[in-house]
């Protein structure tokens, strides 16, 4: 029994070994790496809908800017019919086009509210992007959790079964009571139901991870030596480049506006023809410029919202910026208490497999009872368990710390 009580034990090195990605065999398909999973999932998405609807009004808004004409031309028709001296009339018609005008710098600073629209939605889809990979990484993550405990579950249920026939036939030869048979099956029936349990959290965490991102195997999981140090210099994290996009497009709408204090002067060009019976017809041609008045009524309002969406992204840009710098304190130091803690939980598996071992010995030889072996054999299970969930969660969070610097996986 001492033997097989140490074919189990293992180091915290034993630990970082990755887990098989999805427990299949036979002809599972190959496993996908992690950009792969995240495209997969980004196909599937809203946010991939609502990137693709910001780009396609930030061509739009291109596209109206680039025009010759700052609005879309219009048509004017006017025809008057006028009673003369009885049996005589006259007809008077006239036929013109306006066309909207732009103000001096209007045109380009619309363009640049465009690019900016569209550096922005860019900026956006990327933020959106990883987001979406923390939610697939978590969601690998959680299925490697449910590997770990289904590997305890499974050591733990082997345990129990091995220490009850072991129990049964020394009670067959009369070395024990019936009574610790009994506890000892007792416990055999439970490590089944843990491992019962396991399993169908396993393929509960297993159907998410479908669910996320349509795939039926997880990329390969990430070494220890792929998360860069704390030490390690950042890069512009998505979400302060999507927030500085966004405070640009704010101040070129401010620029726009600033622009464009009246409404588009029109230049309207007519044609006009007067038809009198019994008398020559009269034709022309005229031009005409509209320019309408720059007010207050009209300005104030359009200025002010634009002033305060200028401000709300400057607010915003500057408070991204101190929750970016919150969160990656907050991951490193989350980084290195779970090394800590699992180099702890290493030490005391290591300490109670031993005491686990020698209380097994001191049982075998009659000197020790049941319930002190059974209670030894059951924290040391428990011990390894706990190493095994504090391996994966040390290397969830070296995961969590690559994603606070705004690294994709």
């Amino acid at each position: 029994m001492a033997g097989h009580l140490l074919r189990h034990a293992f180091g915290v090195l034993g630990l970082a070994v990755a887990l098989p990605a999805a427990a299949q065999t036979g002809g599972a398909p190959a496993s996908p790496d992690w950009r792969s999973a995240v495209e997969a999932a980004w196909s599937r998405s809203v946010q991939a809908v609502d990137a693709a609807g910001q780009r396609r009004s930030a061509q739009a808004e291109h596209s109206a800017a680039s025009s010759f004409w700052a609005a879309s031309p219009a048509l004017e028709l006017e025809q008057l019919r006028k009673r003369q001296q009885p049996g005589g009339s006259s007809r008077e018609t006239e036929l013109g086009i306006a066309l909207p005008l732009w103000l001096p710098g209007q045109r380009g600073a619309r363009l640049a509210a465009a690019d900016a629209q569209a550096a922005a939605a860019s900026a956006a889809a990327d933020a959106a992007r990883l987001q979406l990979a923390g939610a697939v990484q978590e969601a690998a993550w959680a299925v490697w959790m449910q590997q770990a405990e289904v590997e305890s579950a499974a050591i733990q249920a082997d345990e129990f079964e091995a220490l009850a026939h072991d129990v049964a036939r020394r009670v067959r030869a009369g070395d024990l009571a019936r009574t610790d048979a009994l506890a000892a099956d007792a416990e055999r029936l439970a490590g089944e139901d843990a491992r019962s349990r396991a399993r169908l959290a396993l393929q509960a965490a297993e159907a998410r991870w479908t669910a996320l991102t349509g795939l039926a195997t997880l990329p390969p999981r990430p070494a220890p030596a792929d998360v860069p140090p704390a030490t390690a210099p950042l890069v512009a994290h998505p979400l302060l480049h999507e927030a500085g996009a966004r405070l640009e497009l704010a101040r070129k709408r401010l620029d726009a506006v600033r622009l464009s204090r009246r409404d588009a002067p029109e230049l309207v060009l007519r044609a006009h023809q007067e038809r009198a019976g019994g008398e020559p017809d009269v034709n022309g041609v005229g031009v005409a410029l509209r320019i309408p008045f720059a007010s207050a009524e009209r300005n104030e309002p359009l200025l002010s919202a634009a002033l305060a969406e200028a401000e709300l992204a400057e607010a915003s840009e500057t408070e991204v910026r101190r929750q970016l710098d919150l969160a990656l304190t907050s991951a490193v130091q989350d980084e290195r208490a779970a090394r800590q803690q699992l180099a702890n939980e290493a030490e005391r598996a290591r300490l109670l497999r031993e005491r686990a071992v020698l209380i097994q010995k001191s049982f075998d030889a009659g000197q020790s009872p049941l319930p002190e072996a059974l209670r030894a054999l059951t924290q040391a299970l428990q011990a390894e368990a706990a190493m095994r969930r504090q391996a994966v969660a040390a290397a969830l969070a070296a995961a969590r710390l690559q994603q606070a610097r705004g690294l994709m996986p």
